[in-house]
C-alpha cells in the first residue's frame, strides 16, 4: 500500500503550504485568525492546482470558503481586536456580493470565457477580505494572466483564443493582497 512512487507534487505542495503558513505567522501573529488565513490560504494552493490539472475550481471548496469567509470576516473586518461587529458582518458580504458580482458580470460579458468556479473563488475572497480587496485581487490576477498569455503567445505559439485556467494568477493576486494588500493600497494612495 505504501509501496508506490510519490509524485513530485506533493512535497511541492506541502512545500508552498509550509512556506506561507510561516508568511502568516510572521505578517499576523498568532491567535484563532491564523487558523482562518491557514485555511484561506491553503484553499487557493489547491485551487491552483485542480485548476491547472482540470480547468475546475470545485464548489467542495469554495462553497465553505464563502462561509467561512462571512463568518471570519465578521471579525476580521475592521476590528483590529478580532471582536465581531456588524460592519465587519457587513463589509464581509459588500466583500462577497463584490466578489461574485464582478466576476459573473465578465463571465457574461465574455460569453463563457471566466467560469462559476472563478465567480465564486471571488467571492470567498472577498468575504475574507473585503471589496477594496476584490479589486486589487482582480488587478493583480489580470497582470500575471496577461502576462503569462503574452509568453504563451510569443514562446510556446499559442493564440489569443487558447484557454488558460485564470484560478492560479487569481490565487496569487489574493495571496499577495492578504500579505501586502494594505502597503499596496497607501503606496498607491501616497503616489496619487
Amino acid at each position: 500500500a505504501c509501496k508506490g512512487n510519490i509524485s513530485p507534487r506533493y512535497p511541492v505542495v506541502e512545500a508552498v503550504n509550509a512556506l506561507f503558513y510561516t508568511v502568516v505567522l510572521w505578517r499576523f501573529g498568532m491567535g484563532w485568525h491564523t487558523l482562518i488565513y491557514f485555511a484561506f490560504v491553503s484553499s487557493l494552493i489547491v485551487i491552483t492546482f485542480i485548476d491547472l490539472d482540470f480547468q475546475i475550481i470545485p464548489d467542495s471548496i469554495t462553497l465553505p470558503g464563502i462561509l467561512i469567509g462571512l463568518i471570519a470576516g465578521s471579525f476580521l473586518l475592521y476590528d483590529p481586536f478580532f471582536r465581531w461587529t456588524l460592519l465587519g458582518f457587513k463589509a464581509s458580504i459588500i466583500g462577497a456580493v463584490t466578489g461574485f458580482g464582478l466576476f459573473y458580470l465578465i463571465a457574461v460579458l465574455s460569453r463563457g470565457g471566466m467560469g462559476g468556479g472563478d465567480i465564486k473563488m471571488m467571492a470567498m475572497a472577498g468575504a475574507l477580505m473585503g471589496w477594496k480587496s476584490v479589486l486589487l485581487t482582480t488587478f493583480l490576477g489580470s497582470l500575471f494572466g496577461a502576462v503569462w498569455g503574452i509568453f504563451l503567445m510569443a514562446f510556446k505559439g499559442r493564440g489569443r483564443k487558447s484557454k488558460i485556467p485564470f484560478g492560479p494568477f487569481l490565487a496569487a493576486g489574493a495571496i499577495i493582497t492578504l500579505f501586502a494588500g494594505q502597503e499596496i493600497f497607501h503606496w498607491y494612495l501616497r503616489i496619487r
